[in-house]
């Protein structure tokens, strides 16, 4: 037999709680013991929530219950003697060891203390109190009681906030991998959300940052999310409403983070002297729990945003060194340097198409202008002569492909080093015909396939010293003629699908007239 015993609902509105229930597991094999518990400790309340008691008259009925998902038990009060002389203990011993429940406070009462001695149980056995039925008053009951659900509480309290910084460490994780500004703002938008263990949708989020001696008045929205009508539009830019954008204002002048029951906005600033700002509200109120883990995450959000700007900046530094690079090769061709610019798009959007991955192909993009650093050794009467080249000047200016190679090799630069496989690699030939190496197929670097075309592609079309632009149906056919043989079949489908993207890079990056 299972009863369940469910008390009248009292008038809670003032109390913010007033929803929470604890579920009370009491197991006894005496009815009366049930009915009298009821009595007494049935109409209490505890942090602003309602008991609720369940009853099981054995050992196994108590395991049966505790089995079920939708059993989430605050307190046992546990008899010893019930269908054998230590079923309540048997039942002690399987709650912690087979159930793995460690958060369930035990409490032990018996009416025969000589089948299982105090200081006995209280040694071997992981309970929380023992008490003996005869000394047990309506008063000590109710005391047993508050120190266990207070106990229980103070567990759930601790899991959330380790469940809470899991997430953290977690979300830390995400930003690490972020590589771009974009990526970073959907990650703090999606992370938020964890870690407060709610839908996206059901909170306003905003993370902006105010750099180091700025004078200007506004900070700087790095990410936004547009529910509940949060995001406006203003001269096609993202901005907060008034109201937000006078808590961040707050903020800033306080320089300090606030917690109000309805929003909560982080404030951190970074050795650089940034201010970064990390705004949350949802329609229900945050808890102290939930206005802590903010804390921890708005810095956390602060560092990162402060490294991924630098990542930028080395990333845009050494950007435009290849480019430089590149460009100062390209003079000394007498050509444009606007061709590894153009070279350098086109890696990428092929790289992207092929389906690399984007760090690949921001990497290809970086290192591709250096294709031809290695022209720097060639002399100029072999570089710049307008007419075909005969034997002995082919194979000097062939040699430029491994001058480059080791111009760039040594270097412990990820860009560098890539760029000395382009560098080596960008006259290599899909059926084995080029060189330096006689590669073929994939022994190529897919960063010296994807170069290769980009460079021949780029050149066909554009007037060098030594031909003029080529009209662009020869240019498709050419690409489809050399399909398999100087080029990867995939590769020049991609091109020739999407060929009007690839050729707009010339009208984006012009030669100079």
């Amino acid at each position: 037999m299972n009863d369940t015993f469910l008390f009248a609902e009292d008038s809670l509105d003032d109390t913010p709680n007033k929803d929470v229930k604890w579920k009370v597991l009491v197991i006894d094999d005496e009815p009366e013991v049930h009915n009298i518990t009821k009595l007494v400790i049935g109409e209490l309340e505890f942090d602003g929530g309602r008991l609720e008691l369940v009853s099981a008259f054995s050992g196994a009925e108590a395991q049966e219950l505790m089995k079920s998902p939708d059993n989430e038990f605050a307190v046992a009060i546990v008899d010893v003697v019930m269908e054998t002389q230590h079923a309540g203990l048997d039942f002690v011993k399987w709650v912690r060891e087979v159930l793995d429940n460690h958060k369930i406070r035990l409490v032990l009462r018996t009416g025969q203390p000589g089948e299982a001695p105090e200081e006995n149980v209280i040694r071997d056995y992981d309970i929380n109190d023992y008490k003996n039925k005869t000394e047990l008053t309506a008063l000590r009951l109710k005391t047993t009681l508050y120190s266990a659900l207070r106990g229980y509480r103070d567990i759930l309290t601790i899991e959330k906030h380790r469940s809470g910084l899991e997430k953290i460490i977690a979300a830390s994780s995400e930003f690490i991998e972020c590589d771009t500004l974009p990526q970073f703002a959907s990650a703090i938008l999606r992370q938020v959300a964890i870690v407060l263990g709610i839908d996206e949708k059901a909170i306003i989020c905003c993370a902006a940052a105010k750099d180091a001696g700025s004078n200007q008045t506004e900070v700087n929205i790095l990410a936004l999310n547009q529910y509940d009508e949060m995001a406006l539009l203003v001269n096609n830019d993202l901005a907060v409403p008034q109201a937000v954008n006078a808590r961040l204002r707050r903020a800033l002048n306080e320089k300090h983070s606030i917690y109000e029951q309805d929003y909560f906005i982080g404030y951190f600033t970074t050795k650089r002297g940034t201010e970064n700002l990390l705004y949350v509200s949802q329609d229900e109120k945050l808890e102290p729990m939930q206005h802590n883990l903010l804390e921890f995450f708005a810095s956390n959000i602060a560092v990162a945003h402060e490294n991924i700007k630098l990542r930028e900046v080395i990333k845009e530094s050494q950007k435009e060194l290849s480019y430089v690079i590149g460009e100062a090769v390209e003079m000394r061709s007498k050509e444009t340097g606007s061709h590894v610019k153009r070279v350098a798009h086109i890696s990428y959007l092929l790289a992207k198409y092929y389906g690399l991955p984007e760090y690949q192909a921001e990497m290809i993009k970086l290192a591709s202008p250096l294709h031809d650093v290695g022209k720097v050794g060639i002399p100029d009467t072999v570089l710049n002569k307008p007419g075909k080249h005969d034997a002995q000047e082919w194979e000097t200016m062939k040699t430029h492909a491994s001058i480059g190679y080791q111009m760039l090799v040594k270097s412990e630069n990820p860009v560098l080093q890539l760029g000395a496989t382009i560098a080596h690699q960008h006259h290599e030939r899909w059926d084995g015909e080029g060189y330096p190496k006689g590669l073929k197929e994939d022994e190529i670097d897919i960063a010296g396939r994807i170069t290769a075309l980009a460079d021949v592609f780029d050149a066909l079309g554009s007037s060098r010293c030594y031909k003029e632009a080529w009209p662009p149906q020869d240019v498709v056919d050419f690409l489809i003629q050399q399909k398999g043989k100087q080029f990867e079949p995939k590769l020049v489908d991609i091109l020739l699908t999407r060929i009007d993207e690839f050729a707009r890079f010339r009208e984006l990056y012009p030669d100079p007239h």
